[in-house]
């Protein structure tokens, strides 16, 4: 595996990694690597909602013992940011997930692991040094999703990520205009899936004539959760009903997550949905967040409106782009840095003392 290039001495934050990445990377992956659904209204939402939350600043707390460490399904995380599941990283760096899993695990942070990888997951098992997770799209033939469950529980993976907000793609205007095309990059795993196609004849439905024949339902929630005794939880999950609803039937955890706003756009941000979904369901199951981190401040933010961790997808390509492994274990360092300052200017010593009233 590559060592990759030196981080540039002018990265101090992830907003640096972005930049030097939009540089690097060819216009049309950059597209797809950066694009929102539609007008990219839910992006720019996601971070507004971060910026619009001021923090209950605390002066003179006792410090000592402070500790970013964190227990999710039993395992101890030493701090509460992980890595979202990202496709076909090979487009930002030849070693793909298998650096990122190697950067992760300097730090001790956990990855999970996209169906759409450019590695298999055996690969990426292999070069994790830290709690690894999978993360799946139901493909509508059980066979092949149980094949590729057991391949996972066999590499030692520790949970399973079910995305549900994708049962067609987004209107990505960003990638069509770049002319991106994701069948570039090999996904490893949907060798032998069977994938849906319109079968629209003209002036007939694109989407509804074949497009969502097979797209998962909560059917196949019962079936999934009925084939494994590994944590399953839900991504993509905004409404507190469907998270209540995922509850009662098994499911051990939430992703709160509006797939970064590459799919539906004008959902609302991952931040307040977390809110309403913490007010609803908080307490009976771990809540993660996923969208729009990009500061410590943030990850704080996060677990005082009811997440028990958050994950950051975006900036992980941006830093393997730049510098491979080197460049996400600097990226996951910052962050955990950042928080730790936060934690220490609102006196939270513990994550368990990060609570509503770490808020202003």
């Amino acid at each position: 595996m590559s060592a990759g290039p030196a981080v540039p001495p002018d990265v101090a934050s992830l907003a640096d990694y972005e930049r030097h990445a939009k540089a690097l990377l060819p216009p049309d992956v950059w597209a797809y690597v950066a694009g929102a659904g539609a007008d990219g209204l839910t992006q720019r939402w996601n971070r507004e909602a971060f910026d619009a939350r001021a923090l209950a600043g605390r002066a003179l707390v006792d410090m000592a013992g402070a500790t970013t460490a964190a227990t999710l399904f039993g395992a101890e995380m030493p701090f509460p940011i992980m890595l979202a599941p990202v496709a076909r990283q090979t487009l930002a760096h030849p070693d793909g997930e298998r650096a990122t899993a190697l950067g992760a695990g300097a730090l001790g942070a956990w990855m999970t692991l996209s169906v759409l990888s450019s590695a298999a997951v055996e690969e990426v098992a292999a070069a994790a040094r830290a709690p690894l997770w999978l993360q799946l799209y139901m493909q509508g033939d059980r066979d092949w999703t149980l094949g590729l469950l057991r391949r996972a529980e066999a590499c030692g993976c520790r949970a399973i990520v079910l995305t549900v907000d994708a049962a067609v793609s987004g209107v990505r205007n960003d990638e069509q205009r770049a002319g991106f095309r994701a069948e570039r990059i090999d996904a490893v795993h949907l060798h032998g899936a069977p994938m849906a196609r319109s079968s629209a004849g003209p002036g007939e439905s694109p989407v509804f004539k074949g497009l969502l024949d097979g797209a998962p339902t909560w059917a196949d929630v019962d079936w999934l959760r009925a084939q494994t005794a590994l944590p399953l939880l839900l991504k993509g999950v905004v409404h507190p009903d469907d998270a209540e609803r995922a509850l009662d039937r098994g499911v051990d955890g939430i992703v709160v997550s509006n797939h970064g706003g590459r799919t539906l756009d004008t959902l609302p941000a991952s931040l307040h949905a977390l809110e309403r979904m913490a007010e609803r369901v908080g307490g009976r199951a771990p809540l993660l967040l996923d969208g729009g981190v990009r500061r410590g401040t943030d990850v704080l933010k996060a677990l005082a409106c009811g997440a028990s961790a958050v994950m950051v997808g975006q900036p992980q390509i941006h830093a393997l782009a730049v510098a491979g492994a080197v460049g996400v274990a600097h990226m996951l360092a910052i962050l955990r840095a950042e928080f730790e300052v936060a934690m220490a200017l609102t006196g939270r010593r513990a994550v368990s003392e990060i609570t509503r009233d770490t808020l202003w």
